[in-house]
């Protein structure tokens, strides 16, 4: 279809036309001649030609409303007008030089060509997207002195390799500039395979204002990203849709954190679209605070909008032959080279066809001009002027043809010197076009210089940066957008959920559902993470910020982790990644790790604490770096012994604290010492429950019932 628009505009002469014509009239004339399809389908096609944000090198030169970045449509075809651009010249100036070959259109009253006679692969400098006939396609654009220097070397020297192409060629360069961050590894492969994806982020800016004031603004936008996307997706997080549940609107955990977030990272009209005649792209967001990272702002909306996106990539071409392949970049342009040279072959046997065709019309008038009163005379006494000027002056039948259809003026002796300069220019144009036909390298190297002047004069400076950097992702946002605040975690027997802000938090005046009390009130960091451990010794890890705040009971721990195999919530405790921590089964077996050996990525959790048959986990609690621990069991035994005996695991059953079983002996609590006491146990009574680790200890008070 475009290749039909194109021809048909170059045949109305809006080539190289000083004027522009109505598309309705371009539209008309195609449908009517080339492509008896729908006028919207041909019109939308000529409306993205003329788009310079969907194509790098627009070929369509549109006037009036064609259209914008923000998705909204042109104007209706009665109202534009359209003509070629200067670098269509580079597809059609060498249409009617014996090219291409051409085929008849629908009716067969035309021709039309069945190719355009590129003087660069325009296939990769503007690109191509879209789906047919169940195959997909997905070519970026791509700068024209880069894509030109590559098939220059390839033109050049035929064994040039693929990975000397790619050097030259670093990556995709979007019509809307915007940054590529695939490390170059990636872009390489993508490259070789034909097909994959580009991580390609925006760029921004930071202006700073008065008083320390601040804005960012972002200035390039990914492929295919408006501005209105990025609004309607900053609105999204903002304001967050609820869901239906029960008859009620529901919001996950997940979403308000994000609304929070946003909330309080952005003004309250702190973003709106700029973009104009003077910029192209400017989208203006204003924090909430002038105190707010800059660097945290980014990250968060890099994660959570378009301005951080995946580029799709699938070079699916229809080659020469008309055959579809996945290609790929170093065999589109080496197949190019090879259609550009046969084009060039074809355009200068043309040329020299004409050039012999000239010579010899030119040297039957050099002939008949020495002697002109004697070509006279023949014409006026012979009855068959055409044979009798063939005999006297050994003509061909076009010279003679030629001879008698001459003006009178053209025998003046000063047109017989222009046709012998004519004559010279045209034998020497000759030689050199015969030349070119002789010998591949002179060939070669007219077409290497040709495409050299038209990089030259068409070529511009990248616009899409190439610069390595890791991919923002949601876990990065949500650790730079979490302000670091205190807060207090609530946990219920029953296995409700909930935070209040602050430490100041008395437990006493906590309310709970019917029949259900208070299991943990954990003070804490909204950085921090709550763990939850079940009866069955799975531990679930959940971000202390997924904690909902406001009044109410909260939220049930199961809409957050997903207890396994009927286990239920028994031990709670809020922990740091770096700190260390004590837990012990009541058969009396434990150990020591790091608040990280917690964390799991899924609802699920993990297998954590192993246990044996009747055992439940008795103690979760910060470990004391250095010093004594007690040990105490239900049937009021005792034992004392240094933390360091305890190892150090990730995850496991550990060591035999003391000796216990679940029942009347198991392990009911382990209480550090601290100024040689732990709780009511000091003096004689904790000297002498002193012993060794996985000892029976001493009974020091009347067992629990």
């Amino acid at each position: 279809m475009q290749r039909r628009i194109l021809y048909a505009m170059h045949r109305m002469g809006l080539y190289k036309s000083p004027r522009h014509v109505k598309s309705a009239r371009v539209v008309g004339d195609v449908i009517g001649k080339y492509h008896p399809h729908g006028d919207s389908s041909v019109y939308d096609a000529m409306v993205r030609m003329a788009q310079d944000w969907s194509l790098r090198y627009p070929i369509v030169d549109g006037q009036g409303n064609f259209g914008s970045r923000d998705g909204d449509n042109a104007a209706a075809m009665r109202y534009t007008e359209a003509r070629l651009t200067p670098i269509a010249e580079l597809l059609l100036a060498e249409l009617d030089e014996g090219t291409v070959d051409w085929k008849p259109n629908y009716d067969g009253a035309n021709d039309e060509p069945a190719l355009l006679p590129a003087r660069l692969p325009f296939c990769l400098l503007n690109g191509a997207s879209g789906i047919a006939v169940g195959m997909a396609t997905e070519i970026p654009a791509h700068n024209l002195r880069e894509v030109a220097a590559a098939a220059v070397n390839l033109v050049k020297n035929p064994e040039f390799t693929e990975d000397e192409v790619l050097a030259l060629i670093p990556g995709p360069d979007y019509p809307g500039g915007a940054q590529i961050i695939s490390s170059p590894e990636e872009i390489a492969a993508t490259y070789k395979s034909g097909r994959g994806s580009l991580r390609v982020r925006a760029k921004w800016k930071i202006e700073n204002l008065a008083r320390g004031q601040w804005k960012l603004v972002i200035t390039e936008l990914p492929p295919g990203v408006s501005t209105a996307t990025v609004m309607s997706e900053i609105e999204a997080c903002s304001n967050p849709v609820a869901k239906e549940k029960a008859g009620k609107k529901v919001f996950t955990p997940e979403q308000l954190n994000l609304k929070a977030a946003f909330l309080s990272s952005i003004s309250e009209s702190g973003v709106r679209d700029e973009s104009g005649k003077e910029h192209a792209v400017r989208l203006v967001i204003e924090p909430a605070s002038s105190r707010q990272g800059q660097d945290d702002l980014v990250r968060m909306l890099l994660a959570h909008t378009s301005l951080e996106t995946n580029a799709s990539i699938n070079l699916t071409v229809l080659g020469v032959t008309g055959t579809p392949r996945q290609a790929s970049l170093y065999s589109m342009i080496a197949e190019w080279c090879r259609f550009r040279l046969a084009t060039v072959e074809r355009r200068t046997r043309h040329r020299l066809s004409a050039a012999e065709k000239r010579i010899h019309i030119l040297e039957g008038r050099l002939a008949v001009l020495l002697d002109i009163d004697k070509v006279i005379k023949v014409i006026r006494e012979s009855d068959d002027p055409k044979a009798d000027l063939i005999a006297h002056f050994k003509l061909s039948e076009i010279q003679a043809e030629d001879i008698l259809e001459i003006r009178l003026r053209q025998l003046a002796r000063l047109e017989g010197i222009k046709i012998g300069e004519e004559l010279a220019k045209l034998r020497a144009e000759a030689a050199g076009l015969n030349k070119l036909l002789d010998s591949e390298s002179e060939l070669r190297a007219c077409v290497a210089s040709e495409i050299e002047a038209d990089a030259k004069k068409y070529g511009d400076d990248r616009r899409t940066l190439i610069e390595a950097d890791a991919k923002v992702t949601m876990s990065d946002a949500k650790t730079v957008s979490i302000v670091d605040e205190p807060t207090t975690l609530i946990v219920s027997k029953h296995g409700w959920l909930r935070s209040r802000q602050g430490h100041n938090i008395d437990p006493t005046q906590l309310t709970f559902r019917s029949g259900d009390s208070l299991l943990a009130c954990l003070p804490c960091r909204t950085v921090d993470h709550l763990v939850l451990l079940d009866t069955n010794g799975r531990a679930y890890s959940l971000p202390a910020s997924d904690i909902p705040g406001g009044k109410g009971d909260g939220i049930p721990a199961t809409s957050l982790a997903d207890f396994q195999d009927g286990g239920k919530l028994c031990l709670a405790l809020a922990i740091k990644n770096d700190a260390l921590y004590l837990v012990a089964a009541d058969g009396g077996y434990g150990f020591r790790c790091q608040g990280s050996d917690f964390l799991s990525r899924g609802k699920a959790g993990k297998a954590f604490l192993s246990l044996g048959d009747g055992e439940a986990p008795a103690v979760f609690m910060p470990a004391p770096a250095a010093g004594e621990i007690a040990c105490l069991t239900r049937d009021g035994r005792a034992l004392v012994f240094n933390i360091e005996e305890v190892r150090q695991l990730a995850k496991g059953r550990g060591l035999k604290l003391i000796d216990a079983a679940p029942g009347k002996t198991a392990l009911d609590d382990i209480i550090p010492v601290v100024d040689g006491a732990a709780a009511k146990l000091k003096g004689e009574r904790l000297e002498i429950c002193r012993g060794s680790r996985g000892g029976k200890g001493k009974l020091v008070r009347a067992g629990r019932k």
